[in-house]
């Protein structure tokens, strides 16, 4: 990322031409996936099947007018295959423009965002396939997918991205879709959690994964009115170290309507709608956002996981001890329970816990969704009691 905002590749206009050829040396090099080819051909006639089905009463009337027409004429049988013909047109016409529309927008919106990414110092990848990244949704269902990734590695590693999986099967099918940003941190810390209130749901977070309420953890003033935090068991004092007031304050001005989680040495911020996109305000935000905390990843970046301080210990020697046994007087640290002194200067970093979360603090612990659960059933039961007739025998006996 650069220190200024460049959102022009996004509004200028482009040369068409320039952006399939754009698109045809990105497929041809590898670094795009091949083109939708019989697939845009399959959606362009679906569209057109719609098309037929909305307007269908009109060429009804063209067709029964031409046989009306041959009938009167005494040629019914070569006027009759005309509106065949004319169906058989239009279907070809409107798959051809689905098709050709579909294949421009990809390559104009691929081109704008590729100069965009390199005008700001980052770089564009139309794709990756199971993203190797450790955020709650990148290991839900199948069929994972990020597009439209937007990479920077200064002033550290930051990533901009959609992405999207697959529950289920058949009709009971879906696909989810996220927006998210992926920024690296130098150091690990515990996973916590900021579940964003605003973007809650009538059955309550809007994330794929629930938490148990025992770790939730009240920060002071109105933080808890914008986010429910979650951090493990035994990690609330590390999660206060690391939640400052003034860094509750950033999360509230700047990311109040994102889900948040720390995980691993990573931070990524949610949210279900596209972030990678065209329009210079979504990209202005996320930039804002990002920015608002890069100054405070250092004080982060501190925090050291004290229950690892035991099994960095080192073992010193019982001074005055050798391997084959008590010194001599003569080395002056024979005498039992003096301590000699040590024969190097200790090194002030060797004091500190070495990086990285012991094995409590690294994940959350998930509960199961009843609540969810609960109203399905009672949903489906009334339903089901409603076909049979069961509450309206109910009710006629309860108000006879």
């Amino acid at each position: 990322m650069t220190s200024t905002f460049d959102e022009r590749p996004l509004t200028e206009p482009v040369d068409r031409a320039a952006a399939r050829a754009y698109v045809a040396e990105l497929r041809k090099s590898g670094r795009a996936p091949a083109g939708t080819g019989p697939i845009g051909i399959v959606i362009g006639v679906a569209f057109a099947a719609v098309f037929l089905l909305v307007f269908g009463g009109v060429f009804a009337s063209i067709f029964t007018t031409f046989l009306a027409v041959g009938s009167g004429s005494g040629a019914p049988g070569v006027l009759s295959f005309v509106p065949f013909v004319m169906i058989v047109l239009i279907i070809a016409l409107i798959a051809t423009l689905v098709w050709r529309f579909s294949r421009n927008s990809t390559a104009v919106r691929w081109y704008r965002l590729d100069r965009f990414a390199r005008a700001n110092g980052m770089q564009w990848h139309p794709e990756a396939i199971n993203p190797p990244l450790p955020g709650m949704i990148f290991s839900l269902g199948r069929s994972r997918k990020a597009t439209d990734i937007v990479r920077g590695a200064h002033p550290r590693f930051v990533e901009f991205g959609n992405y999207q999986y697959t529950t289920g099967s058949g009709k009971n099918q879906t696909t989810h879709k996220w927006g998210y940003v992926a920024v690296k941190l130098s150091t690990p810390l515990p996973h916590i959690v900021l579940d964003a209130t605003s973007n809650n749901g009538l059955f309550g977070s809007n994330l794929p994964a629930a938490f148990n309420r025992d770790q939730r953890l009240s920060l002071e003033g109105d933080f808890d009115r914008h986010f429910s935090l979650y951090c493990p068991e035994g990690y609330e004092a590390d999660a206060l170290y690391l939640f400052t007031p003034d860094i509750m304050a950033r999360f509230i001005d700047h990311a109040a309507a994102l889900d948040v989680e720390i995980v691993d040495d990573w931070m990524f911020l949610y949210a279900k709608r596209d972030f990678s996109t065209l329009y210079p305000g979504t990209w202005a935000w996320l930039f804002s956002v990002v920015r608002a905390f890069l100054d405070k990843f250092a004080q982060w970046e501190r925090w050291r996981d004290d229950r690892l301080a035991a099994l960095a210990a080192p073992v010193v020697p019982t001074p005055g001890a050798s391997a084959n046994g008590p010194a001599g007087a003569a080395d002056g640290a024979g005498t039992p329970g003096v301590a000699g002194p040590l024969p190097f200067v200790a090194p002030m970093a060797a004091l500190r816990p070495p990086p990285g979360v012991a094995a409590p603090g690294r994940r959350l612990k998930q509960r199961f969704p009843w609540a969810i659960v609960i109203v399905f059933v009672a949903f489906l039961a009334f339903f089901l009691f409603g076909q049979a007739g069961v509450f309206a025998g109910f009710l006629s006996g309860l108000f006879r």
